[in-house]
């Protein structure tokens, strides 16, 4: 799922294994994330109110923590708030991908992550994972798998959707203009994210 460029800078973070790196572009740059383990590790659900209807996911805290902390971090900031799904993919694979706040899928965050959670990553229906533009770009864009997927193992998988699966698949059978290719394109039903809400599990 390719996301956008990305131009790494100078590394931030006081974990080796989770690095926030400053990039380009920050569009609504809410500044970088700082990585707690402990925090990092506590369990959360992520309830993204949608004008399609509600969207609840179980994040895969003890799996991708690095990916989980960033997305709680966006969240807690209002970064996705009032942001609207730009791309649905309905052939070969099967994809609604959310969190770019030009709504152009060259948006980001200002800063980057590296890749967690690849071995064996397999993308059935429910997956939440980020969408990148190579090895470790992974920034504020995300995807839900509508249908079971066949992806290989790039894109990190950081939750498992446990409400609203049935609107993922009624904004799939709606349909997309083509706009990138057949079966790819923005959503004939728009999907505007009003808020995500984090809470604890």
């Amino acid at each position: 799922m390719p996301a956008k460029p990305k131009a790494p800078a100078v590394a931030q973070a006081a974990d080796p294994a989770c690095v926030y790196t400053k990039a380009v572009p920050a569009d609504r740059f809410k500044g970088l994330p700082t990585f707690d383990p402990a925090k990092a590790a506590q369990p959360y659900t992520a309830r993204l109110v949608t004008d399609q209807g509600l969207i609840t996911f179980q994040a895969l805290t003890d799996k991708a923590p690095c990916t989980t902390n960033s997305f709680r971090f966006l969240s807690e900031h209002h970064y996705y708030d009032l942001t609207h799904c730009h791309r649905l993919v309905t052939q070969r694979i099967f994809v609604l991908q959310c969190g770019d706040p030009t709504g152009t899928g060259s948006g980001g965050p200002g800063y980057s992550f590296p890749d967690e959670n690849l071995t064996g990553a397999t993308y059935p229906a429910g997956t939440v994972a980020m969408a990148n533009a190579g090895p470790s770009t992974n920034g504020s864009q995300f995807f839900f798998c509508t249908e079971d997927t066949k992806l290989s193992p790039n894109y990190t998988p950081f939750g498992r959707v446990t409400g609203g699966q049935d609107v993922l698949r009624k904004i799939a059978a709606g349909g997309e203009d083509d706009q990138n290719n057949t079966g790819d394109g923005f959503p004939n039903l728009p999907v505007d994210i009003l808020h995500v809400q984090i809470s604890p599990r």
